[in-house]
């Protein structure tokens, strides 16, 4: 694989880049397959694209290590990978992204309940600006896609917590383990539920696999596994190695400029209520995340 200068900085470029262009690859992905079959063949094609770059790197992992490779491995793609694919059916791709925004947040509370991190009063401020403008992209989109529910933005907001969670466990728990290796044994232990739900789908009926749009959802699943799934998970796992959690996790808080810019293209509408919506959720990150950088 090709060797990324480590500096924090250029990662949290590439991954806005990559990551921010995943939602409108999950949307086309969606028009031909279930979000079972696409959360599934991800994982699956990821998994095998991740065993011919590295499969060495599995080598010496000990039993303690392997208990948290299967805990991160749900939080932090197999859970995340089907809520996506579900709320996305009836949310559009940009409103999404801004949702996962929340992630920042999500990790100043995890490192507070788990970690024992202080919060100051800045942060919490964030942390109510957050869903206060996640209300906002709720209620305006709704006026626009009468189909979204709240059950849906649940799904996104619940994906947001799956990543804040994973972040401190990377940080706290596998810190000696190596970014491919992290990575591989993350899709590894959830490649045997993966296979069991893509077998008991209708996806390998011949019926369906011979259908014209079917194969080209495939296409955008085989971009998202390898870009957006195999080689940013282990850029990310990396980066969670060079930089600060909440750093990190502000990943998503670059990435809805990269994600709009795809659903500006794709004709996506967002009204005036669910851009202040986003301005505020964007601002209430920026309050929760840099106090806690200082620290």
């Amino acid at each position: 694989m090709i060797k990324i200068p480590e500096n924090k900085w250029l990662y949290l470029f590439l991954l806005s880049l990559i990551w921010g262009s995943s939602y409108i690859l999950i949307k086309r992905a969606l028009v031909g397959l279930s979000p079972i079959e696409l959360g599934s063949a991800r994982i699956v094609i990821s998994t095998l694209i991740l065993l011919i770059l590295g499969f060495k790197s599995l080598k010496g992992l000990n039993r303690y290590q392997w208990k948290w490779l299967v805990i991160t491995g749900f939080l932090g793609t197999f859970f995340p990978s089907f809520f996506f694919a579900f709320a996305q059916r009836y949310i559009d791709s940009s409103v999404a992204a801004i949702l996962n925004s929340l992630t920042p947040i999500f990790t100043v509370l995890v490192g507070i309940t788990l970690f024992a991190t202080r919060m100051l009063a800045r942060q919490l401020l964030g942390v109510l600006l957050g869903f206060i403008g996640s209300l906002g992209l709720v209620l305006g989109g709704a006026q626009i896609n009468p189909d979204q529910s709240v059950g849906h933005v649940l799904l996104i907001i619940s994906a947001s917590m799956c990543y804040a969670i994973n972040i401190h466990f990377l940080k706290h728990k596998l810190s000696e383990v190596s970014p491919m290796a992290m990575t591989l044994g993350n899709f590894v232990s959830i490649l045997p539920l993966a296979l069991i739900l893509l077998f008991i789908s209708d996806f390998f009926s011949l019926q369906n696999l011979q259908k014209s749009q079917v194969i080209k959802s495939l296409g955008f699943v085989a971009i998202l596994a390898f870009f957006g799934t195999a080689i940013a998970k282990v850029m990310f796992n990396r980066f969670v190695k060079i930089a600060s959690t909440v750093f990190v996790s502000s990943v998503t808080y670059t990435l809805p400029i990269v994600a709009l810019f795809w659903g500006t293209l794709d004709g996506e509408q967002m009204s005036t209520f669910q851009l202040i919506g986003a301005v505020v959720i964007l601002i209430g990150v920026s309050l929760a995340h840099k106090p806690t950088e200082r620290q």
